[in-house]
C-alpha cells in the first residue's frame, strides 16, 4: 500500500504493510540521481558529484548518505570511494526532477 504526499509531489513513500524501504521524496531524488551517475558513469557517485548536483554542502551530503545507508536503501563501504550501491530496483525509484 502506497501513501501519496501532499503539496502536490505525486511523490509516493511506502508504508510499512508492503516490507518495502521507506523514503522522502528528497531521499527519493538521492536514490535517483545515484542510479542514473552510476549507468552514466560506469561507477557511483562520490558524496562530492551529490553536492555539486544538489548545491548543498559536503556535511549535508555525507549526513544523507548515512541516512540512506541507516534506512537499507543503499550499501557503501565506509572510508572507500565510489562504493555506494543501490539496494532498489529502477522501478522503486521516482523520476530524476
Amino acid at each position: 500500500m502506497a501513501t501519496t504526499l501532499g503539496q502536490g509531489t505525486g511523490q509516493q513513500m511506502r508504508s510499512g504493510l508492503d516490507n518495502k524501504p521507506k523514503y522522502t521524496p528528497r531521499q527519493g531524488q538521492f536514490l535517483v540521481f545515484i542510479h542514473y551517475y552510476a549507468k552514466l558513469n560506469g561507477c557511483p557517485p562520490a558524496e562530492g558529484d551529490m553536492v555539486r548536483y544538489f548545491k548543498i554542502t559536503p556535511p549535508s551530503a555525507h549526513q544523507m548518505v548515512v541516512t540512506l545507508e541507516r534506512r537499507g536503501l543503499i550499501e557503501r563501504v565506509p572510508g572507500q570511494a565510489r562504493s555506494i550501491r543501490l539496494l532498489l530496483s529502477r522501478e522503486d525509484l521516482p523520476d530524476l526532477e
